[in-house]
């Protein structure tokens, strides 16, 4: 039997709503002091978001656009946008999702290690990390982000990096993603995952399947989860007890 070691996070939708009132409303008043008449409402960006990484979702919309930038007004526009962003997390408006905080405490107090792997950049991360702990008491070992790969979601480079850097063997580690990106960058890891689906990704829902488990969300005792693939979770909270099993049920 295979001991659970570590739990690899994303980010972006799944320890946090970062996208639609974070990530969103940063870029869109990025692009108005760029003086840029672009506008990326909830209906659009949940389409950008098949795109995995800031800098691809601008880069691919210009292009449909016909329009072209250089290097310094895009490294010029992130910056913006990194601000607003930073901005909107210390002003409350990046709620986590259901569950997240218990299960960092849980497998904090367990001694399971946990990481962060995300093909967001490292500022953003860090802001969303240093505001939820202020007194460094962050339960995370390490982070993987953009800067750290080649190649982002789907690709699988920034959990395979994780493997190596955290030392753990595949049978050790469990992934908790939100996306389809994110799922396939697992499974392309060989690591099993846990899928908490962001609203947003339709595409997802037609590849359930191929997640050792889904939930809506992770489950709070106010706000019981609801197993949608996978075995079933009695206590209406996904913990440590949970991911054990699904690491005992996975293909060696």
């Amino acid at each position: 039997m295979n001991k659970l070691c570590s739990v690899f996070w994303d980010v972006d939708g799944t320890l946090a709503d970062t996208e639609m009132e974070g990530h969103r409303v940063a870029f869109n008043a990025a692009f108005a002091e760029a003086e840029l008449a672009w506008f990326w409402d909830r209906h659009l960006y949940a389409e950008l978001l098949r795109i995995p990484g800031g800098r691809q979702r601008v880069e691919t919309y210009a292009g449909h656009l016909g329009e072209e930038f250089n290097e310094e007004y895009l490294a010029q526009l992130r910056r913006r946008k990194q601000h607003h962003y930073i901005e909107r997390i210390r002003s409350g408006y990046v709620p986590w999702r259901p569950g997240v905080r218990r299960l960092l405490k849980e497998l904090q107090l367990n001694g399971v290690e946990q990481w962060v792997v995300t093909t967001s950049g490292r500022d953003s991360v860090n802001a969303l990390l240093e505001v939820n702990f202020p007194h460094g008491d962050s339960p995370f070992q390490g982070c993987i982000t953009a800067e750290d790969v080649c190649l982002g979601k789907p690709h699988p480079e920034g959990y395979l990096h994780a493997l190596c850097a955290s030392g753990f063997n595949k049978n050790e580690v469990i992934v908790i993603e939100d996306s389809a990106a994110g799922l396939a960058a697992a499974r392309a890891a060989n690591l099993p995952c846990l899928l908490t689906p962001s609203p947003w990704d339709q595409e997802l829902k037609s590849q359930f399947h191929q997640a050792n488990a889904v939930f809506d969300h992770l489950g709070d005792k106010e706000l019981p989860c609801k197993v949608l693939v996978g075995p079933p979770c009695v206590q209406e909270q996904v913990k440590l007890e949970y991911l054990q099993r699904l690491i005992d049920m996975a293909p060696s």
